[in-house]
């Protein structure tokens, strides 16, 4: 069975055990593969070759990065960062100026480089807590203040099962019973109660129409990993043609 076969199985599998369409992104790293993996949805095959990944990551723009979210792609717009081939000019020291311990990544990445292996024995489900509320919230200081319990509960839960996560997600669910959600990746262990609960009000910050009121606030840290192991993405464990070994 060649490569594209044994995908095309393996999407079957899926198809027929959930009911749901499978996507798949094929390169040489994590990185890579997971930008290929959203580009020919839904039920598709996207393939970057190691010849392509330098051209690939020039002309991608910042705000296309795998772990680079709506505010940091701003940030790099206003320093006048809008590709790949932009951030590549930029020294490592600057970017950790700028972004802090992310700025390692984004130079890497920005050469093609990511190195963390595959752990396919990673635990995958997210850990999370949620609150409704008595009455909707109309003000945000009470949703902040909501966000702050959130927070050190979802610690605490991680810190019992010794489980940490590089993706944050929050929930806001409006009156209307309308709901949404938004997540944020980095490239460091959510484990830090005070540094998750900044994050989140961030994404509430950026993301909550205030003109709604709110029935229910929720936090979900999910790609989780014990503290040693390197940031995960969802990804399958495929044997790959020759040219990828």
């Amino acid at each position: 069975m060649n490569f594209r076969s044994l995908l095309d199985s393996r999407k079957s599998s899926i198809q027929q055990e959930t009911g749901l369409t499978a996507s798949a992104g094929v390169s040489i790293n994590k990185f890579l593969s997971k930008i290929a993996s959203g580009l020919d949805k839904p039920d598709g095959l996207y393939l970057i070759a190691p010849e392509a990944a330098a051209a690939f990551v020039a002309n991608l723009p910042v705000a296309k990065f795998y772990g680079v979210g709506a505010a940091t792609a701003q940030k790099m717009q206003n320093l006048g960062i809008q590709t790949g081939a932009d951030l590549k000019q930029w020294a490592e020291a600057d970017l950790v100026t700028h972004f802090g311990k992310a700025g390692r990544y984004y130079y890497r990445v920005a050469r093609s480089v990511d190195d963390r292996p595959v752990n396919p024995n990673r635990a995958r489900k997210p850990i999370g807590a949620e609150q409704s509320f008595a009455a909707d919230l109309e003000a945000i200081e009470p949703m902040v203040a909501a966000l702050e319990k959130l927070a050190a509960e979802v610690v605490t839960r991680m810190e019992k099962h010794q489980r940490y996560g590089y993706t944050l997600t929050l929930k806001i669910k409006y009156a209307d019973y309308q709901q949404i959600t938004r997540a944020q990746t980095i490239d460091v262990l959510f484990k830090d109660q005070q540094m998750l609960c900044n994050r989140a009000i961030s994404l509430l910050e950026e993301h909550l129409d205030r003109s709604r009121r709110v029935r229910l606030l929720g936090l979900t840290v999910s790609n989780l990993a014990e503290p040693t192991l390197s940031p995960p993405v969802q990804q399958l464990c495929l044997e790959l043609p020759p040219f990828f070994r």
